[in-house]
């Protein structure tokens, strides 16, 4: 563990890819909160891992989606650590819906927590955010696909990046770097959930390097734009995917 003093709140930490940005963002020295909705016990198990390593973490239960809940999270954070300076919105839902079924049940669930839920941790961030600091989105490769059945979560997901590109303006002035992550296909619950063999399989072979992304690689893409690395990257869409598209 290095020791940097700064914190970072990662929303969405409890697995996949949240867990292991938060871990590596321990790692790299900052004092973590690992934030959950549903599954504290995992969520937890986060915290006690970066512990055991070294690092200083907290787990703060809140949907992303619930302005209070963010407020909270926020005001913990800041009273634990008495600064934010990473904001890491990884929390996000998926599920393949076809428009022409128009299904808008699960379309607006999908919306409201991966497009309304960064609305809202942005917002916050803006708010909270110290000078410097950094705000970091989860998008997705599968944008520039338009896969059947993912029109619902890449309409999500293109709004996170309209997000992104707006927020990065209006915080001229105050040193803020503003982007996003967009992943290809990786392994994690998320991404097997529904799939058959055969599909995983054709997934994993469409990028280049012939591989599913891990956790892990989108944890150090994260890393480099929270380090001081990535000081002059803002407002831009990092596409993390392996050549996938």
């Amino acid at each position: 563990m290095q020791t940097v003093n700064k914190a970072a709140i990662v929303t969405g930490a409890s697995r996949g890819i949240g867990r292991a940005i938060a871990k590596r963002l321990a790692q790299d020295g900052f004092s973590v909160a690992v934030n959950y909705l549903g599954n504290q016990a995992l969520a937890e198990s986060v915290v006690a891992e970066i512990v055991a390593a070294g690092g200083q973490a907290i787990a703060v239960r809140g949907d992303v989606a619930e302005p209070a809940d963010m407020a909270h999270l926020f005001a913990r954070v800041r009273a634990t650590y008495k600064r934010i300076d990473v904001l890491v919105n990884s929390a996000g839902v998926m599920s393949c819906l076809k428009i022409a079924d128009g299904d808008i049940e699960p379309f607006d669930r999908m919306l409201r927590t991966n497009l309304r839920g960064a609305f809202v941790v942005l917002a916050e961030a803006a708010r909270q955010m110290d000078q410097g600091g950094r705000i970091i989105a989860l998008s997705t490769s599968a944008i520039a696909k338009s896969f059947p059945g993912y029109g619902p979560y890449i309409a999500s997901k293109a709004g996170v990046e309209g997000l992104v590109h707006v927020l990065a303006n209006e915080l001229r002035g105050r040193g803020i770097c503003v982007n996003a992550v967009a992943p290809g296909p990786v392994a994690t619950e998320l991404f097997f959930a529904g799939k058959s063999a055969g599909q995983i399989e054709q997934l994993a072979g469409l990028a280049p390097l012939e591989r599913l992304g891990t956790p892990e690689d989108i944890a150090s893409v994260v890393s480099f734009l929270a380090g001081p690395d990535g000081a002059w990257i803002n407002a831009q869409i990092l596409r993390a995917n392996g050549g996938f598209a």
